[in-house]
């Protein structure tokens, strides 16, 4: 295996988007998606074989969680963007370095301040057969932004006020506000363009009671170098070779995603043949992997974060003081070292040091046991209180509520762990219904506005990101202003005094910034995954 290291320079990409961006070819788990080093540049993974690469092949993929909808504006977490990945394309696409390159569209330039124009491919099918055009693009965001469907992923272009078709293949964004991140958030899967006919399928079955994505979700049509061909809930996804793609096709015939949700049963999978990539492979298996033959663990550093959260809406934690003091009281290094066995970078704050806007000099709230007494005692809560902490089935995080839970007990709260199914997950967090819960953020686009405004803004409650339910007048005018702010250094000075004020806030306890970490057979070669945690599968081939 040959692990080769880039830096990431989004910083450099905001400037030259915010100087007029015009593109030309060069070249993903809420997720999504979407995880060696301490200065988190991120690595690239080659599997080198000795025998010869071969096209063709059934790729398996065992992952922890199943998809929790096949339609792009129906979901924002990584196992389902991960499909959507193959399926589905966007106007713009990400390379390793997170720099944005062509992919439905050719070139964009802000002709503008508040309009961006994006040229068109030509010439390209949908699975279905049906025309790729402006028309399609006007339609999927506008979908994307209808309040009848109700997409999580809408505040991505919540700052879009009209979209005009030129011609059959130019189209024009055009925004309240000069927005220098758009093209980047049009690289987000939840700009992926799904084909115009199932689009009007899916308005007509919302017409006569069907859920929003329904549709679509039973036939995803897009233009990908994959086309889907059966989904059996909980228990795989899988999809079969475009061979009319417009590009160079796949080299696969056909992956298949399948559900594992225990650690020790991906890994059988792996050594016996059954999967060729276990995603993912938990940190404390990586030597198991290590000490067997024809196998390798694969790392890639990310633009992630994982966390515990605290539900502002609920007593006790609706005193920031207590959130304070949780966040005082919990030594993060032993679910850093003992759960994640160092793999990744310790987070002082939101951001991942590679997205633009990180503040490296940002205020934190480090472990101080006895502060958080003083805090506790303040808010009323010398003896402690009784609460909750939620998650889903993953090993790491049962590991790491297990030991906030040890930990807290020291200062008299009593802490029950709660542990659900990944959509079950989702919903009821998105519906307020936790108090303590532990999940992760992938701040995709390589932005702060991204790895900020979903999380924290009031407007976002729920399923598009702020499951935290944090509601602070202030915070919001800070990231408004942030995110309509065209200058860069302007931008940055913004988001730094929003990371002060999450300091004072506390809303969570960042952990840290993950490192993804995949169990991958020999015979698999070309596999990438991008900082977001998505697998890029075009190029994979299999040796036998």
């Amino acid at each position: 295996m040959r692990v080769t290291k880039k830096s990431l320079f989004f910083i450099m990409l905001t400037l030259m988007l915010a100087l007029v961006l015009s593109a030309c070819a060069s070249e993903p788990d809420e997720t999504a998606g979407t995880p060696d080093s301490d200065d988190g540049e991120e690595e690239t993974v080659d599997n080198e074989a000795e025998a010869a690469e071969e096209e063709g092949g059934d790729l398996v993929i065992a992952s922890s969680a199943d998809a929790v909808s096949l339609d792009p504006a129906g979901s924002n977490d990584v196992p389902s963007s991960n499909v959507a990945e193959n399926i589905y394309e966007s106007l713009v696409k990400q390379n390793m370095d997170m720099e944005l390159e062509p992919s439905l569209a050719t070139e964009w330039d802000a002709i503008e301040d508040d309009v961006w124009e994006f040229k068109l491919r030509e010439d390209i099918k949908f699975h279905d057969g049906t025309d790729f055009n402006a028309e399609v693009v006007k339609a999927n965001i506008e979908r994307v932004l209808d309040e009848e469907v109700g997409s999580p992923r809408a505040f991505l272009y919540e700052m879009v006020s009209d979209i005009e078709v030129v011609d059959d293949y130019t189209v024009r964004f055009v925004t309240e506000y000069p927005f220098a991140p758009l093209p980047a958030h049009l690289a987000h899967s939840g700009g992926a363009m799904v084909s115009l006919d199932l689009i009007e399928e899916d308005y007509e079955a919302m017409e006569n009671g069907e859920e929003p994505g329904s549709v679509i979700t039973e036939n995803p049509v897009g233009t990908g170098f994959f086309k889907f061909e059966e989904w059996q809930p909980g228990d795989y996804v899988r999809l079969v070779k475009n061979e009319d793609y417009w590009d160079e096709p796949a080299n696969l015939d056909s992956v298949t995603f399948k559900v594992v949700d225990e650690d020790q049963t991906r890994v059988a999978e792996l050594l016996t043949g059954d999967s060729h990539i276990i995603d993912p492979l938990s940190p404390s298996d990586v030597a198991q992997i290590e000490g067997e033959e024809a196998v390798d663990p694969a790392r890639q550093a990310s633009v992630s974060l994982s966390y515990i959260g605290f539900n502002a809406d609920k007593e006790p934690f609706d005193d920031p003081k207590v959130r304070q003091a949780i966040n005082m009281a919990i030594d993060k290094s032993e679910i850093i070292d003992g759960i994640y066995d160092g793999a990744g970078i310790p987070a002082v704050g939101p951001l991942a040091p590679d997205v633009f806007g990180y503040d490296p000099d940002a205020e934190s709230l480090d472990y101080d046991p006895e502060k958080a007494k003083e805090l506790l005692a303040e808010a009323g809560y010398e003896d402690g209180f009784s609460t909750t902490i939620w998650t889903n089935d993953s090993r790491e995080r049962i590991d790491a509520a297990t030991n906030v839970q040890a930990q807290l007990k020291e200062f008299g709260i009593e802490v029950e762990v709660e542990i659900l199914e990944w959509g079950a997950y989702l919903e009821q967090t998105a519906n307020g219904e936790h108090e303590m819960f532990v999940l992760g953020w992938s701040t995709v686009t390589g932005d702060a506005d991204y790895g900020l405004y979903a999380l924290f803004h009031s407007n976002n409650f729920g399923d598009p990101g702020n499951r935290t339910f944090t509601d602070e007048p202030e915070l919001d005018d800070l990231l408004d202003e942030a995110r309509q702010e065209p200058d860069p250094d302007k931008r940055e000075e913004l988001y730094s005094e929003i990371q002060e004020l999450l300091a004072e806030n506390a809303p969570m306890l960042y952990l840290h910034h993950q490192e993804y970490i995949l169990g991958v057979s020999d015979n698999v070669q070309g596999l990438e995954q991008l900082p977001t945690g998505v697998l890029q599968l075009k190029d994979v081939t299999m040796s036998n």
